[in-house]
């Protein structure tokens, strides 16, 4: 393999370096050619990935988390290469979606040496973006403003207390929904399109989405009172918050999301005000996965 590897050196609590040496050196010594993309942000890293694939690069093994996957993916999407991943961030769930060890940097290598491969869907957005998880918005995407505006604490902790901080004020939005050409109306606490069942460092929202059936899963949260989402939210992480009423699943090829002031979050990443039309892209892209 001629490999590329993709490293966020601040991943997961700085380990992205660390994890990225490693893997350069078992690389090597098993007589593998490797290069190593780190920009200084990420278009910088698309540019220099770029270059990369005009040398010969056959494989692009990202070191990090979801985001910067989704980073390269205007890069990597519909081309004749392969994609591995070592999970060195937040979130991981692209990762955790496709059966590799989030927390195990050794075997996750070990699995991309192997070469197994599979081809998997993206969801791609009108405003050019792919993303592999969800595309998420309502009162997740308003969390995901809060968080981001928090200087403390880091990780996961930062995005509970943010969700807590959110549920205080928080009252039902009108959605406009267009699902294959069919409209709905509804008011709901958050409408996401899940490629993967899986964000947020293994909320399961999406529960029951699987990347390469070439449909996209769109879920719907009913209005449901503060303290049954506090006592439901918990089994967003089982994938058990199926049963309840207030949840509400569409299958489709495309969607459109709309909401008057809401923004949409794809792979943990800003995208972008609604509306927004998001399609599925089957088969965009050949990952390295458990056989």
């Amino acid at each position: 393999m001629h490999v590329a590897l993709v490293v966020n050196p601040v991943s997961g609590k700085r380990q992205g370096d660390r994890i990225a040496t490693e893997a350069e050196r078992v690389l090597l010594d098993r007589g593998h050619q490797t290069a190593r993309i780190q920009g200084d942000d990420a278009a910088h890293a698309r540019e220099q990935l770029d270059k990369a694939l005009e040398t010969g690069v056959d494989t692009v093994v990202v070191v990090g988390g979801d985001g910067a996957l989704h980073d390269i993916l205007p890069v990597v999407a519909g081309r004749d290469l392969t994609v591995g991943l070592l999970p060195a961030g937040t979130g991981n769930d692209t990762a955790r979606s496709l059966g590799i060890p989030v927390k195990d940097p050794a075997a996750a290598l070990e699995l991309v040496l192997a070469g197994h491969t599979r081809t998997i869907d993206l969801a791609q957005t009108d405003d050019g973006s792919s993303v592999v998880t969800v595309v998420a918005s309502g009162f997740d995407s308003k969390v995901n403003e809060r968080a981001n505006a928090m200087t403390w604490p880091r990780g996961n902790m930062r995005y509970n207390i943010a969700i807590v901080a959110e549920l205080r004020a928080f009252q039902p939005l009108p959605f406009t929904i267009t699902l294959d050409g069919e409209t709905i109306e509804r008011e709901a606490m958050l409408a996401a399109v899940g490629n993967g069942p899986s964000f947020g460092g293994g909320l399961r929202l999406c529960e029951g989405a699987v990347m390469d059936d070439g449909l996209l899963d769109v879920v719907i949260i009913n209005p449901v009172s503060k303290a049954k989402l506090l006592r439901v939210f918990p089994r967003l992480y089982k994938g058990t918050h199926t049963t309840i009423p207030e949840f509400e699943r569409h299958r489709v090829r495309e969607v459109t999301l709309s909401s008057p002031g809401i923004v949409a979050y794809g792979d943990g990443e800003r995208l972008g005000p609604l509306p927004m039309t998001t399609v599925v892209r089957p088969g965009a892209l050949r990952v390295l996965s458990p056989a």
